[in-house]
């Protein structure tokens, strides 16, 4: 369903230019870094959940022939502090720093507690078992609900509750209740014909990026430091290396690598400050790679939650009321994205009366951080399957009752300003003109088993973020654009584009490049569905930039007034001249004149992206498994500019929300103990798992953008879950209301209806 493109670029589906390289093995990851004396790091991580350290003996380590050092908590600077490292908000430093390297407490299983680096990873891997560590164990809390509890184990002793500024006076686990609201609730819920409360828990997602975290780390003699890391945004790791080490930002480079897959968990450090430390005693470059479980225990994943949701409608299906209650679990140190679901919850819909409780909540888990629409697939989850079973209390067609009450321009939203345009309600509509919603559904498979259809709505709000570029023309006429934005999921092509559609040239004649943070200026992160936006708003300037370079350059070449030359394309045209670009490019060789520029821009980003979704589904009543038979994705790009890298991300989306939705989740015994631990044990879909996804492209131009772009990359995971559910309803009658909705918890509640 997209519109007809007026541009000469934008709308098409070049070749990535990485991607030879990539496919040839040429690109340089974070594990394949290589450099002159390089040692090896590995890190010893906590036994236990919760614990206290009494003491850490690394003699015997260090004594072990190949031992170049061995750090502890006791190696890292005590900081304080805030600082601007992450997706669109402060840091707490201290607790970033106790993150990773424990000091004083152990706070969850796979926590590091000390470091090794040797001449070889075999011979790290061998000091470890040689490290003393003397735990004083203590009980652990690991559910969200036990936590907030009022005698529950406390983790952290100086946090106290925020509630809107005012802190408690003892010592809590709950670090912030967040309130949102609008209207009367109470009345809201007195208008209603049908009132529906359900109560939903979540357990703990991990992000299951390809390549593991890995970074290498130098500090030179004369205080400079570099880091070579796979990265999701080199400036948030120059911030956070500075703040943990206690070290002169000047003095500090990062060099990011290509990075095999983030989706949110690669935005924090783990190992650069260890490796960074672990090189200043060895006085080597120092590599270190993470293992797979040391990936799934240590790294952050989801929050797990336990959120209710109470939703009113009148009798021809207007919500009068919605209210929330999420209680997320941030891990061991604070910050599980609850702002993020609680604004996400209701958004797809028109409120005027609803109240939405938020509690971010410490628990003895790896501290959580994004993964793709962080906190909103679950809060979603919950609001999307309420809605359903008021619609079907009511008789009301599922779709239709999406498109009477859908979100528009000028509505009300949580913790922001009122939506510009948007274009939920045009999702729904190419739903319900889509083939998929048009096909007849057969209600029953081979073998008997039950299949049903379902669809859910989803949003996630696109952050702005500062991004910085350079630009050179060069003598052939081609351009080199110098980006700071780490390219995950086709970035280098889609802003490319821009810029070429921007200036005039073709997007073959413009070479990009991902460059280090002494090359470019700050840059925020890849992350938040900002970076085809934020940073092709920022490339759009710079052609600009540097298409008023060149005119004025024209005019005292040409000696015409400046205000006469035109701009038709490439072409450069006044009073009986005329050049291309790349005629140009010749020209100001000749004469010793040099086009480049650079920028920093922020855009202004109030819009945000939807998404409808419609699946169905295949229920084996003897095993409880679910097969996906068929799946739409239905979205809101704005503007595709680059269609493919936009359906890529829609079915990338789909298909980690099948398996957030069916499989996924991690497994704790009651000591806090992760049981699946490994790819064979947590179970990730498979190509056996995931059917071919159909994908529609909605295009409703973002008016904040010069070419309407929205960002793509995080609402397609919304969805899901909550189709899912409804479909696996549709088949069978079931309502489930916790994930994953695995074959085991599938086959039960059969059982017991």
């Amino acid at each position: 369903m997209t519109t007809e493109t007026k541009y000469r670029v934008i709308g098409t589906r070049p070749v990535r230019p990485d991607g030879v390289d990539k496919v040839t093995g040429r690109a340089i990851y974070g594990a394949d870094v290589v450099l002159p004396r390089m040692a090896h790091g590995k890190v010893l991580r906590s036994p236990h959940a919760h614990a206290r350290i009494l003491s850490v003996d690394t003699t015997q380590a260090e004594a072990l022939a190949g031992v170049l050092a061995v750090i502890c908590g006791r190696d890292m600077p005590a900081v304080s502090g805030m600082a601007a490292a992450g997706e669109g908000g402060d840091m707490n430093m201290r607790y970033a720093s106790n993150n990773v390297m424990a000091h004083d407490k152990a706070l969850y299983e796979g926590h590091a507690v000390a470091a090794v680096v040797a001449t070889s990873p075999h011979i790290a891997k061998e000091a470890l078992k040689l490290i003393k560590v003397e735990y004083e164990v203590l009980p652990p809390v690991i559910d969200v609900r036990k936590a907030m509890e009022p005698n529950a184990p406390i983790l952290l002793e100086d946090l106290r509750t925020d509630t809107g500024g005012v802190k408690s006076e003892t010592a809590s686990n709950i670090a912030a209740h967040l309130i949102a609201e609008e209207g009367d609730i109470e009345k809201g819920f007195a208008d209603a014909a049908v009132v529906v409360e359900r109560e939903f828990t979540f357990q703990t997602v991990h992000q299951g990026y390809i390549e593991p975290h890995a970074c290498a780390a130098e500090w030179r003699a004369d205080g400079q430091i570099t880091v070579w890391a796979s990265t999701q945004g080199s400036f948030a790791v120059r911030q956070q290396c500075a703040a943990i080490l206690q070290h002169p930002i000047g003095q500090l480079k990062v060099i990011p690598t290509e990075i095999g897959g983030g989706f949110g968990g690669k935005i924090p450090v783990y190992l650069e400050p260890i490796a960074a430390v672990l090189s200043r005693k060895a006085q080597r470059p120092v590599r270190m790679v993470m293992d797979r479980t040391e990936v799934l225990m240590a790294t952050g994943p989801t929050p797990g939650a336990y959120i209710k949701v109470k939703m009113g409608a009148d009798k021809n299906g207007n919500i009068t009321a919605a209210q929330g209650y999420l209680a997320y679990e941030a891990g061991a140190y604070p910050d599980s994205f609850i702002g993020a679901g609680m604004t996400c919850l209701f958004a797809p819909y028109n409120l005027k009366n609803v109240r939405i409780d938020g509690f971010d909540v410490v628990v003895n888990k790896p501290s959580s951080t994004a993964y793709r629409a962080p906190g909103a697939p679950i809060a979603e989850f919950a609001s999307e399957t309420v809605l359903d079973e008021i619609a079907e209390t009511l008789g009301i067609d599922r779709l239709a009752i999406r498109a009477q009450n859908s979100a528009k321009e000028g509505d009300w939203r949580p913790f922001g300003p009122p939506y510009t345009r948007i274009g939920h309600q045009e999702c729904v509509a190419a739903a319900q003109a889509s083939a998929h919603w048009n096909t007849p559904l057969v209600r029953e498979g081979k073998d008997g088993k039950k299949r049903g259809r379902g669809v859910a709505s989803g949003y996630w709000g696109n952050w702005d973020g500062i991004s910085s570029c350079i630009g050179r023309l060069n003598p052939n006429g081609t351009v080199s654009l110098l980006e700071g934005s780490t390219d995950i999921g086709g970035s280098r092509a889609s802003i490319a584009m821009q810029f070429a559609e921007a200036f005039g040239v073709t997007y073959e004649q413009v070479h990009p490049a991902v460059v280090d943070t002494d090359t470019v200026d700050y840059n925020d992160v890849t992350g938040g569905s900002r970076t085809t936006f934020g940073t092709g708003y920022a490339v759009y300037k710079l052609a600009k930039k540097m298409q008023g370079e060149i005119v004025g350059q024209l005019a005292g070449l040409w000696d015409v007034p400046a205000e006469s030359i035109t701009i038709d394309g490439s072409s450069y045209s006044s009073n009986g001249h005329s050049a291309t670009i790349t005629q140009l490019a010749k020209l100001f060789e000749e004469n010793g004149i040099h086009i480049n520029a650079s920028i920093t821009a922020k855009g202004s980003n109030l819009s945000g992206a939807f998404a409808t979704h419609i699946v169905d589904v295949e229920v084996d009543e003897e095993t409880g498994k679910v097969d996906i038979v068929r799946y739409t994705a239905i979205q809101d790009a704005g503007t595709a500019i680059h269609p493919s890298y936009v359906e890529g991300q829609m079915q990338g989306g789909v298909a980690q929300g099948i398996g957030w939705a069916l499989s996924e989740g991690y497994v704790y015994d009651s000591e806090g103990h992760l049981k699946n631990a490994t790819l064979l044990d947590y179970r990730m879909p498979t190509s056996l798992d995931v059917p071919p996804i159909e994908t529609i492209i909605v295009e409703v131009p973002n008016p904040t953008h010069p070419y309407g772009v929205r960002g793509v990359g995080e609402v397609p995971i919304v969805p899901p879950c909550a189709a899912i559910a409804n479909a696996i309803h549709d088949a069978t009658g079931l309502r489930l209301r916790d994930l994953p909705m695995s074959p085991s918890r599938v086959w039960e509640a059969l059982e017991k209806q």
